[in-house]
């Protein structure tokens, strides 16, 4: 095999690999835990083919919190559930703020450069209006009405 070729799949933290025994090992919880957790909706491993767990980097992480949530903080696991649940949806919401944000300033600059279009078109053979200045005066002659010839 030579240097040139590459994998065309990448690992990332959502990538799931770890079968359950070493997901069991990494988080330091029994096999018969992580099945449970699984089962109450805490982590949702991804399945093979064959229905078989496999956890990503980011699950183990997540089994390591359900743990010191519950060990350390002594919170139950229907806690630990909607505390998870609240978690990821302030991540989706911090997200789509973001995304929004980023509309706003998109349509901003937007509006900035049709302004700018706007102004760039403004005929400069006008003369602007001035208001009159205190002290000055104007007066309108009219020419009185001519009279019908008799």
């Amino acid at each position: 095999m030579d240097g040139r070729r590459r994998s065309h799949y990448q690992l990332t933290d959502e990538t799931p690999v770890y079968v359950i025994s070493v997901a069991a090992q990494l988080s330091g919880l029994h096999p018969q835990t992580l099945r449970q957790y699984d089962r109450l909706g805490l982590v949702s491993p991804g399945r093979t083919a064959g229905r078989g767990r496999r956890y990503s980097a980011r699950d183990i992480e997540l089994l390591r919190t359900v743990q010191a949530l519950s060990q350390e903080e002594g919170i139950n696991l229907a806690g630990i559930k909607r505390i998870i649940e609240l978690e990821n949806q302030v991540a989706a919401l911090q997200q789509r703020v973001a995304e929004l944000s980023s509309a706003v300033d998109g349509a901003a600059a937007v509006l900035q450069q049709r302004e700018a279009q706007v102004h760039a078109s403004y005929r400069r053979d006008l003369v602007p209006y001035q208001a009159p200045q205190p002290g000055s005066a104007l007066v309108v002659w009219r020419p009185a009405p001519k009279r019908p010839m008799d």
